[in-house]
């Protein structure tokens, strides 16, 4: 089963130009299941439906609300931007989940999660777009409680696949609020719950950085090379494997000319 997760980085830069290299990336990588984040909705459009209809996938959508430093920045009437899951396998149902603020900017943020009707058995798919202020950790430590919890809530039964979470973390892999998710390095939220980091199968030879300034579109105090985006999987069960059997980064150069986004994708084969 290939997962993909990919910030889309909105309606910023040419982005006309950028969903067609963004399509052109899927197309390629060919996924079955992706969790995308800052996607635009616009006049009745958006670019996940837009995606899915080129693709002949499914689709489920959770709406947030533009940043209010985007709207500092921009002013006027801005798109809309959420997260979305993109499937070629029908989704039976979907559920949002409001982040918390956590004493952080009058963000909205949401998680999504989305039942897919896998061939072999359904799968509880899950995309996030974590606060972003560098100094901003205990903020996410706050946001990711929540995002346990609601996996928890929706992780499906003995049938079900082990979870995936998908989503921008904003978050190094040694940081407080992805430990809290992996449940080794310290007791995870919810006693038991154990996501496990995809890139653990990847090759450590192989281009890492998800948010990188090889990138012309990444740039500001922001701009050095990081992990921030990231595939997750539950551990295997008594009636179903899991795990990673790859990992590595996809829509990491221009298509075209034009850089799909200010991230890297991250792609995963996973046992299904």
């Amino acid at each position: 089963m290939r997962i993909l997760t990919w910030n889309l980085w909105w309606r910023f830069g040419e982005w006309e130009r950028r969903r067609e290299a963004i399509l052109s990336v899927l197309r390629e990588e060919r996924p079955d299941i992706c969790g995308l984040q800052e996607v635009w909705e616009d006049g009745g459009e958006n670019l996940a439906g837009w995606l899915a209809d080129e693709l002949g996938m499914h689709w489920a959508w959770a709406p947030g609300a533009p940043l209010p430093h985007w709207r500092a920045r921009l002013g006027g009437e801005l798109p809309g931007v959420g997260n979305a899951v993109l499937s070629r396998w029908p989704i039976a149902r979907s559920a949002t989940e409001r982040l918390p603020v956590a004493g952080g900017p009058d963000e909205v943020r949401v998680a999504l999660y989305a039942l897919i009707e896998a061939e072999r058995s359904p799968v509880p798919f899950f995309t996030t777009h974590l606060h972003s202020a560098q100094g901003g950790s205990a903020v996410r430590c706050e946001q990711v409680r929540a995002l346990a919890r609601f996996v928890a809530a929706h992780a499906g039964g003995d049938d079900a696949h082990p979870p995936v979470v998908t989503g921008d973390f904003n978050a190094e892999p040694d940081s407080d609020e992805v430990r809290l998710l992996g449940g080794s390095l310290t007791a995870p939220v919810v006693p038991g719950q154990v996501l496990v980091d995809a890139w653990r199968s990847a090759d450590p030879g192989m281009p890492w950085a998800t948010w990188d300034p090889a990138n012309p579109l990444v740039a500001g105090p922001a701009g050095f090379r990081a992990r921030i985006d990231y595939i997750m999987v539950g551990l295997p069960t008594p009636y179903r494997l899991a795990g990673a059997r790859s990992a590595r980064r996809a829509g990491d150069g221009p298509v075209n000319g034009v850089w799909p986004s200010d991230h890297a994708a991250v792609v995963a084969e996973l046992l299904d």
